[in-house]
């Protein structure tokens, strides 16, 4: 549930100056009123709003039986001068930007909330470089148990808008999150905040005709789901809806009549099986070991590879993801290990509505080096398309 202590209404009927007074916000604008919203903020000093907002947190995961609870805007509740100019803020009592009181706040609001129920997620969205935002307060963090990963939603929409035939300049779009995708335990999401307020739907942001928008929003998901982070998808683009989501009106359920709808919905429903049952996928999601590159640098072709591991050192998964338009035959990509690989999954699939270009045997790693790796295995990439290469290990053959 979005959950929003940052701000408040300036309506009449609601919490400003409740009783004739600054009661829950502050009496200066400089630190009372947000500029970019037109809103009130929480003064967080005060034990009696710290109480009124935990109790509002508390409320809803115990009588509504909440799983998890995305705190909005945090950044705008850490930084004193969030959205503001020179002279519009007050320092802390050290001098400094940072809301003491705001953060004291939110490491006791996680402490309370895990503290009763501790199978919830508490996750944050603050899009700034904030440090230990999903670290235990009792080693100077925050406290939540993940962090909206902003930088990887923005860059990947952004990248993904791309013409293929111009992708291959902003392939930094595709590698950065990789840079600090290990700094806190990420969430990746696609949430409502991306298909609202005239932005478009997922499958309008993607291009091109419309074979080829569901390519490429069979390959977001494919990467997204291959990608260090938990996956949060909003309703309605796990069915490709065309409209923008809209509170007051149900799903467009209809469209699943359509083939390329509901090859969309079989593949989404097929990655979070797959996503389950295979540790490599999840198992060591938030540890640097769990993923290693195997080509980063391939922006001539779109492509992008890498591994997936879990504890057990038999158990990996390659990804190749191709965002070019054409097919990629005889692709030479480095693995760790000798023996047999198996394709076990491909957004262009015929089960997805896809292009049916496939790798339909097991593939026989070859002892030559590619990508510095001793191993090397050929494939077949689809265009706009992206793989799960399984290891079948040598105990098993």
């Amino acid at each position: 549930m979005d959950w929003v202590p940052s701000h408040f209404a300036v309506d009449m009927h609601g919490l400003i100056n409740f009783d004739g007074t600054a009661l829950y916000e502050h009496d200066d604008p400089r630190q009372g009123y947000h500029p970019e919203w037109g809103s009130i903020i929480f003064n967080y000093g005060r034990n009696e709003v710290q109480s009124f907002l935990i109790s509002s947190a508390m409320f809803w995961v115990d009588k509504y039986h909440i799983d998890g609870i995305r705190v909005d805007a945090v950044a705008s509740m850490l930084y004193l001068n969030y959205a503001r100019k020179e002279g519009e803020w007050i320092p802390n009592k050290d001098g400094g930007d940072i809301n003491l009181e705001a953060v004291e706040f939110l490491k006791k609001l996680n402490i309370s909330l895990y503290g009763e129920f501790s199978d919830i997620l508490m996750i944050a969205e603050e899009s700034t470089a904030y440090p230990m935002v999903t670290r235990p307060v009792d080693v100077g963090g925050l406290g939540f148990g993940f962090k909206w990963n902003m930088g990887w939603m923005h860059d990947s929409l952004k990248y993904m808008s791309f013409d293929p035939i111009h992708r291959q300049h902003h392939h930094a779009q595709l590698t950065f999150s990789m840079w600090y995708g290990f700094d806190e335990n990420f969430m990746l999401p696609l949430s409502h905040d991306e298909v609202v307020h005239m932005k478009g739907s997922l499958i309008n942001k993607m291009p091109g005709d419309t074979n080829q928008k569901f390519a490429h929003l069979r390959s977001l998901y494919g990467y997204m789901m291959a990608h260090p982070g938990k996956k949060l998808l909003f309703m309605g683009g796990e069915i490709a809806q065309y409209s923008e989501w809209n509170f007051e009106r149900s799903l467009d359920w209809h469209i699943l009549e359509n083939s390329l709808h509901a090859g969309l919905k079989k593949m989404v429903s097929d990655l979070n099986r797959l996503y389950t049952n295979e540790p490599a996928l999840h198992q060591l999601d938030e540890k640097r070991e769990g993923f290693e590159w195997i080509d980063d640098q391939d922006f001539s072709h779109n492509c992008i590879s890498f591994v997936r591991k879990s504890t057990n050192p038999l158990e990996k998964i390659y990804v190749v993801c191709n965002f070019a338009d054409a097919t990629r035959e005889n692709y030479k990509m480095g693995v760790l290990d000798a023996g047999e690989y198996v394709e076990i999954f491909n957004s262009q699939s015929s089960a997805y509505e896809g292009w049916n270009i496939e790798n339909s045997i097991p593939i026989e790693a070859v002892s030559e080096s590619t990508h510095s790796r001793e191993f090397t295995i050929t494939l077949t990439l689809p265009p706009l398309g992206v793989l799960y290469i399984k290891h079948i290990s040598q105990e098993k053959l």
